[in-house]
């Protein structure tokens, strides 16, 4: 005999797939990896910095 399936599950985990595909495909297209962040935010930082330091004092 087949085995008895339930096809709502079998719809929700192929949309849960397609969806997570999806999702996969536009970071993928348009992200960044956590290691490309962290850079960027570093550099933010060490720009924001340099900056501060070259301000002049009020008097």
């Amino acid at each position: 005999m087949a085995e008895i399936i339930n096809l709502r599950t079998v719809k929700k985990q192929a949309a849960r797939k397609a969806a997570r595909a999806k999702g996969d495909e536009n970071a993928a297209k348009s992200g960044l990896t956590k290691a490309e962040r962290a850079l960027q935010q570093a550099r933010a930082e060490k720009t924001a910095r340099d900056h501060a330091a070259h301000e002049r004092e009020r008097e």
